[in-house]
């Protein structure tokens, strides 16, 4: 085999490895990051009851168990009359802080929102001309603003959520009218994965999977 005639095969191979563990090594470092952050919640338990010290080694994944006990406790206590009472007190006492009800009331809103499922927060897909006319991009519908941005821009507009690319968590806040936002049939999960894999990953659309499957049940037929 010549030299003209290995670089592309060499090339293909080197594409086709990158293409294996770049996803692999991407998710290994995510997991493995989530792990130490819980471990750190061994912190919490007293130095003589840790891990280290009764067994005389770390046992690295064992903070996931007690992270995830912290959180089924709490939603326990959360969950009964007390346990709200309690909850109530302490988001009055939060809220009375200046800087940290800003954040803390934020947080919550979120949270309340996507955890729980009220609202049509991050519930629905939108297509809308940004970051001018001709251009489209995914973004996600987070709110209906009321008031005096309804007032001020003279029509009625939808707060939207426009995610970062390939990195969805972080992004900006657009208000746009509701007659400029499309709405699509693609799923939230489907969106973000689209945006993770830097649009390489597109969903079909629902008639696409229709035919798809009407096809597939002709020929099982």
């Amino acid at each position: 085999m010549t030299k003209a005639a290995l670089w592309p095969l060499m090339r293909r191979w080197l594409i086709a490895g990158l293409a294996v563990w770049l996803p692999l090594g991407a998710t290994i470092l995510v997991v493995l990051f989530l792990i130490d952050l819980m471990d750190r919640s061994l912190l919490l338990l007293p130095p003589a009851y840790r891990p280290e010290t009764l067994l005389g080694f770390n046992i690295p994944g064992l903070g996931v168990l007690l992270t995830f006990a912290i959180v089924l406790l709490t939603g326990f206590l959360a969950a009964n009359y007390f346990g709200e009472k309690l909850l109530a007190l302490l988001d009055q006492l939060v809220q009375r802080v200046p800087l940290v009800r800003s954040v803390y009331g934020g947080m919550k809103s979120l949270a309340d929102t996507v955890l729980t499922g009220s609202g049509n927060s991050f519930r629905k897909v939108l297509l809308i001309e940004y970051p001018r006319k001709g251009l489209w991009t995914l973004a996600f519908q987070t709110g209906e603003p009321a008031g005096e941005v309804q007032r001020k821009t003279g029509q009625e507009v939808v707060t939207v959520f426009v995610p970062t690319t390939p990195n969805p968590t972080s992004g900006f806040i657009v208000m746009v009218p509701r007659t400029d936002a499309i709405a699509l049939d693609m799923t939230v999960e489907q969106a973000l994965r689209m945006i993770i894999s830097l649009g390489v990953v597109t969903p079909e659309s629902p008639e696409i999977q229709a035919a798809t499957a009407g096809k597939s049940e002709q020929k099982a037929e």
